[in-house]
């Protein structure tokens, strides 16, 4: 290693002085600073002199300073090297090294997940299946922060719904400082490489992006190796078998390429198995193919995953005490009845949705996707109607005045002769997959159908669709302007519920769930009022931005005067919440296992009270008393079975889905037949049995928490906090080592100091 003419000093042996061979220093003077004045003794002890410059120093090697143990080596400068290499190696002594770094309390399943099950792996090929709300999100970052800890993760890939991507870039950056840019239109086409995926190390990407855009799958598959993917909500990359033959759908060709171009592979989900052992297998055949795929046989297929997953449900979790880490759950039914204008509104919206359902089916058979709009359309008008006053008027106004546009186009185009109206450009990949996208999107397209979609075929059936309209806006604006809203009095009346208010006489926080814009601002202003104060009540929806939607949270969890939050289910998903503990379901979601997402933004990790849910439903309305026995059930099944029958909602209607029932409860409720058919496939659904074996299905494997372990995490949490590198020793490292290279930095208060200068040396590493 070439020699810096600073190094030749008294008593060194150095050579390429006049040979390849070592010569020992007499004595040392120095010419100017840039060359010096040598005396040395050679191998045959022959005295010598030489004058060295700077372009000499290629050749010069010091072979030793000074006599051996002469201890006469900068001594500062070792300690800074020593302490850069604990530093370095600081994982082998403190074994939680990404949680002393990073800015989370992670609780005994989590510490175990990571620690007990992921990190040992090599390579990783994991399912993570805890229940929602167990924080996987902070068992991923704890996992990404110590693999790169133990330079194990330079690159990392997060695939998720759309919905999720922004929050995984908030944890990962607020709790665990790790930076992670979410794969945009302008990246791809912006990409220095031309592909996205070469160009970046931590990247988040939208699961349907990948899913859509084999392009893109292609950059994927071509990029570099990553050493870590993580899918969250893995479930969607579904495959099944039917009829005899496996259907994979694009996103689980998604998942198989994911698996091909990473070293450690994890999938994140809390509903991994659809009830279907087959269809289960061949979602772990994403993690290891030779073992999981193949024909499925009965009985004789059947594989144990043990070794691959981890799933715990709420409540087997605990806390460091020993004590349970969810709280109960009670949810109430509160059923009212419709006065009578609100009755007469409702049988005539009705009327018209049965009338225009039953007109589709007739004229569109031949033409499936105007039937789905038409039929969509209806659904969110009959939502609507049960929602508010306010919102039902909105739409039908809506809905009026683009038929009415519509209709004096085609008047002027066609003169009486068939009309060829413009039916709304509807996204139908986004209609059949409407779960899967943002609420600001489903509201654009609820409102886009509800208005737009049709059954008529002629400028006559046009205008007389248009009086039929104009009817039903009439009557909803008398049924608003009367001031009578018999749901909104429930409200009124919950509001003054005992559970309201704390043993101080203060009023507690409350989330209010409602699905349409309309109801929502109708409910802010009803709830202002009620409370006397515009600044104690808050809303989400999905035209709140990231930004505002991200104020309006920590609001609501510190700022005390906050007290109400209405929202709809942009708040849904994504949205932690549990500073409130009451929540009241405004408006009932047709798909059950929204009630689940709702309940699960106050029942999650940090909630310390017993959670209540009060449950808004018409009773005297044909979907009313579907959805009212099916909630009566509920209640007498949690009885039985406690708060875990909340979190089986989404799988209770398999063969049927909900919206199904109560959509065919609206067309032929009236017929006593087939109310009492609908009320036993509610009472088969919710029946002690079936939630049994649903609640045994999502157990899946025989993982426990007991309090043996939790004890002795707590012991192993407490020795490496003693042995943990201290912030002091990092500081004082980092401040010595800096100003040793050269850099310049002042202390402006207690733990923050302003950099001056970096100097090229540091700037330039790793380039």
């Amino acid at each position: 290693m070439a020699a810096r003419l600073e190094e030749i000093k008294n008593g060194a042996s150095v050579r390429g002085i006049v040979s390849a061979q070592a010569v020992h220093v007499i004595s040392v003077d120095w010419i100017g600073d840039q060359a010096i004045s040598v005396v040395f003794r050679d191998h045959n002890g022959t005295v010598a002199e030489a004058v060295l410059y700077r372009d000499d120093e290629h050749r010069l090697e010091v072979e030793q300073s000074g006599r051996p143990w002469s201890f006469d080596a900068d001594g500062a400068l070792l300690r800074l090297v020593t302490e850069a290499n604990r530093i370095k190696l600081a994982h082998y002594f403190d074994p939680y090294l990404a949680i002393h770094t990073s800015l989370v309390d992670p609780l005994p399943h989590q510490i175990s997940a990571v620690y007990g099950e992921m990190l040992p792996r090599q390579p990783l090929r994991f399912l993570l299946a805890d229940d929602p709300g167990a924080g996987k999100t902070i068992m991923a970052g704890l996992l990404i922060k110590e693999l790169i800890a133990r330079s194990d993760l330079e690159r990392c890939l997060v695939v998720a719904p759309g919905s999720l991507v922004e929050q995984w870039q908030d944890e990962l950056g607020q709790k665990f400082n790790l930076e992670f840019d979410i794969l945009s239109r302008d990246m791809i086409e912006n990409s220095r490489s031309g592909n996205p995926f070469s160009d970046r190390d931590r990247l988040i990407v939208r699961l349907d992006v990948l899913a859509r855009n084999e392009e893109l799958q292609e950059k994927l598959m071509s990029a570099r190796e990553w050493d870590l993917i993580i899918c969250d909500e893995a479930h969607r990359m579904s495959a099944t078998y039917f009829g005899g033959e496996v259907k994979y759908t694009r996103r689980y060709q998604v998942g198989q390429k994911l698996g091909q171009v990473c070293r450690h592979l994890l999938l994140m989900s809390a509903t991994p198995h659809n009830g279907k052992e087959e269809d289960f297998q061949l979602f772990m055949a994403l993690l290891d193919g030779d073992r999981f795929e193949g024909r499925f046989r009965d009985g004789v297929h059947y594989a144990d995953t043990e070794d691959m997953m981890r799933r715990l449900t709420k409540e087997e979790l605990l806390k460091f005490d020993g004590r349970p880490l969810f709280p109960e759950r009670r949810a109430r039914t509160v059923k009212y009845q419709l006065s009578e204008g609100e009755a007469a509104l409702y049988t005539a919206v009705t009327e018209y949705v049965r009338t225009e359902m039953n007109r589709v089916q007739r004229f569109a058979e031949g033409d499936g996707k105007k039937r789905n709009n038409v039929g969509f359309a209806l659904q969110i008008l009959q939502r609507r109607l049960a929602s508010s006053p306010a919102a039902i008027y909105q739409s039908l106004k809506r809905r009026r005045e683009r038929l009415e546009n519509e209709l004096g186009e085609a008047r002027l185009a066609t003169k009486g002769r068939r009309a060829g109206f413009d039916e709304p450009t509807i996204n139908t990949d986004m209609l059949g997959n409407i779960e899967e996208y943002g609420q600001e999107e489903i509201d654009e397209l609820e409102d886009l159908i509800s208005t737009g979609a049709t059954t008529a075929e002629t400028v006559e059936q046009l205008a007389l669709e248009v009086e039929t309209l104009k009817g039903l806006e009439s009557m909803a604006l008398g049924v608003l302007r009367s001031g009578v809203d018999t749901k909104w009095s429930q409200l009124n009346r919950i509001l003054d519920d005992d559970l309201m208010i704390d043993a101080a006489g203060n009023r507690r926080k409350l989330i209010i769930f409602t699905e349409p814009k309309d109801t929502l601002h109708y409910l802010l202003d009803k709830v202002r009022a009620r409370l006397g104060n515009t600044q104690a009540v808050e809303v989400i929806h999905g035209g709140v931005s990231r930004e505002e939607r991200r104020k309006v949270v920590e609001r609501f969890m510190q700022d005390k005067d906050m007290l109400v939050l209405i929202a709809n289910d942009a708040a849904g998903e994504g949205v932690n919440l549990q500073r409130g503990h009451l929540m009241v379901n405004y408006d009932l979601p047709w798909n059950p296992n929204k009630i689940e997402q709702r309940f699960g933004r106050i029942h999650r990790i940090g909630q310390t009270e017993v959670c209540h849910l009060w449950n808004l439903v018409a009773a005297d309305t044909r979907e009313g008393e579907v959805y009212a026995r099916l909630l009566e059930k509920l209640e007498a099944a949690r009885e039985a079975l406690g708060g875990r029958v909340y979190d089986v909602l989404g799988e209770l209607f398999e063969g049927t889905a909900l919206k199904d029932l109560l959509f065919e409860a609206i067309q032929y409720g009236e017929q006593e037949e087939v109310k009492a058919r609908l009320f036993q496939q509610v009472d088969g659904a919710v029946d002690q049995a079936n939630l049994l074996e649903l609640l045994r299905r999502r157990a899946l494997t025989n993982d426990t928490m007991p309090e043996a372990k939790v004890a002795e995490l707590r012991l192993e949490m407490e020795r490496a906090e003693a042995l943990r590198l201290q912030p002091h020793h990092i500081q004082s490292f980092f401040v010595e080592a800096f100003q040793h290279l050269g850099g310049r930095l002042k202390r402006r208060e207690e733990g923050r100091w302003e950099i001056t200068h970096v100097p090229a040396r540091i700037r330039e590493r790793d380039r």
